[in-house]
């Protein structure tokens, strides 16, 4: 099984970036976070930079405020052209395509009943993920939030909690396949196909992040401006805390209006890490270039 090497890092870049992000008079020192994850300066600057392609210093900018404010109001209109152009429908271009299609309502009701889920682990940039594979696509992807044996079983609780009457085998190959493909897409990959369980409105949530483009971001209100319930922040900010599906339904790219990025059901640190992350890989998806390929395809 191919490894993410990165993903043995993820523990100790998610706690300095907790320690990067605290708001302070003077940053702090690096030599100082070093010496918390228990590294040497320099092995700290090259297992960051292996991870995020960056500096710490540098990726400390993606993680201010002032950066996020000033993100929000550079995508504004990108976002208009992308929901306008109907990226947010059935397909669009992430980091690689992704096909989407909703349960039925006896589906939906039916809770999993008579449904076969593969479940695996498997290595990440962001740490172990847990991964749900039905005959028709991914239905769910989450991650573990700490590890060992326990840590393994939250995770599976939280996101079968979905699919109370399914049944589960564990199947950690095809997960770190999925993983792969998820991670680490190929050009001549196939599009990876989404099960969306949720209500009506949450399906038209989730269907609306599928149009922000990696490297932007926007609010809970503008996706409920974009939804015509422009009064629905709070219903939109319950539907994307329900997505089961991370990364891929990309709800880290909501943030407050504020600037302050958190509240995300695997924790705010794997948030800042997905968006610094992102931001770092390079320029945005353009939605000209979404188009193009939307097109070709």
């Amino acid at each position: 099984m191919t490894d993410f090497p990165n993903s043995r890092d993820y523990a100790r870049i998610e706690t300095a970036i907790a320690l990067l992000a605290e708001p302070r008079d003077t940053p702090l020192p690096l030599d100082a976070i070093a010496a918390e994850i228990g590294l040497s300066p320099f092995h700290f600057q090259r297992l960051f930079k292996r991870w995020a392609g960056l500096s710490p210093k540098k990726f400390q900018q993606y993680l201010s405020v002032d950066h996020a404010k000033a993100l929000l109001a550079e995508s504004s209109s990108v976002l208009d052209a992308a929901f306008d152009s109907g990226l947010s429908g059935p397909s669009r271009l992430h980091d690689l395509f992704v096909a989407c299609e909703a349960m039925t309502p006896g589906e939906y009701k039916a809770q999993g009943a008579h449904l076969k889920i593969r479940y695996g682990y498997a290595p990440s940039p962001f740490g172990e993920c847990l991964v749900y594979l039905t005959d028709r696509g991914i239905c769910g992807l989450g991650f573990v939030v700490g590890s060992g044996s326990a840590a393994r079983r939250a995770a599976h609780e939280d996101l079968s909690r979905n699919w109370s009457l399914a049944t589960f085998a564990r199947d950690d190959d095809a997960a770190a396949a999925t993983t792969r493909r998820i991670f680490a897409p190929r050009a001549n990959d196939k599009p990876l196909t989404l099960v969306l369980k949720g209500t009506n409105f949450q399906i038209r949530v989730w269907e609306a992040l599928l149009a922000i483009p990696a490297g932007r971001t926007t609010t809970y209100e503008a996706i409920g401006t974009h939804l015509d319930l422009p009064r629905h922040g709070r219903a939109v900010g319950n539907a994307v805390a329900h997505n089961a599906i991370s990364w891929l339904v990309p709800c880290h790219r909501v943030i407050r209006k504020t600037g302050v990025i958190n509240h995300y059901r695997w924790g705010g640190d794997r948030k800042r890490a997905m968006l610094g992350w992102e931001a770092a890989q390079g320029p945005p998806t353009s939605v000209a270039d979404a188009n193009r390929a939307a097109t070709a395809s």
